[in-house]
């Protein structure tokens, strides 16, 4: 009866031996993250996009700075006027600000809607190439996930510096699909805001005649 005992743990012992032999460790899960966000607006391409967007974009944004222009002289002249105008005078001139002011904001809307369906079309473009180089790059450095950290909802708490591959990708776009080098991308301007309304003007006090506005 021992020997029967012992000879099932000896070989017992021996066949967990050859399932530790035969099964090595798995190699660790390497991983890498990205500033996919950053990446598409720093390739060469992506600058020579974002510089064309803003060229086409142009003659929106000048129409929209004159009318800017032109509800604060009108905001200007209300404050300007006090007592000098009459009520109805005053009346006149604030429902043509209120208007124009109406007016202005759907254009600023509608400019903005625009600009942002113009910039998803691009990204789209973009992003297909782009994940075609991560892709590649990951496959060609042995990685199994790359984790995109620009994205709010990606939930990495903590990534050390030395897994970012951001430069990398860049470098490859560049290299493998890439355009010609292009001008630096201009600094994306700040949306227009909508003119403040109009503020009751206050009784002006007995001072000089103002100052003449300076030529144009």
């Amino acid at each position: 009866m021992k020997k029967n005992v012992f000879a099932l743990f000896s070989l017992a012992a021996v066949m967990a031996g050859m399932a530790g032999a035969q099964a090595p460790a798995a190699a660790p899960t390497k991983v890498a993250v990205i500033q996919i966000q950053a990446a598409l607006v720093s390739t060469k391409e992506g600058q020579k996009a974002a510089a064309e967007l803003e060229t086409k974009m142009g003659p929106r944004k000048k129409e929209l700075d004159g009318k800017q222009a032109e509800l604060k002289d009108l905001q200007d002249k209300l404050q300007r006027g006090g007592n000098t105008l009459s009520d109805s005078a005053k009346e006149e001139l604030t429902r043509n600000i209120d208007q124009k002011t109406k007016s202005f904001n759907r254009q600023v809307e509608d400019a903005q809607a625009e600009l942002e369906a113009e910039q998803q079309k691009l990204l789209q473009q973009l992003g297909q190439k782009m994940m075609q180089v991560i892709d590649k790059y990951a496959q060609s450095n042995g990685y199994s996930i790359v984790l995109d950290v620009s994205n709010p909802n990606t939930p990495v708490l903590y990534a050390s510096n030395t897994i970012d591959i951001t430069k990398e990708v860049i470098d490859l776009y560049d290299k493998t699909i890439g355009t010609a080098p292009a001008a630096a991308a201009p600094a994306k301007p700040a949306p227009l805001a909508p003119p403040a309304a109009p503020k009751p003007a206050a009784a002006p006090k007995p001072a000089a005649p103002p100052a003449a506005a300076p030529a144009k």
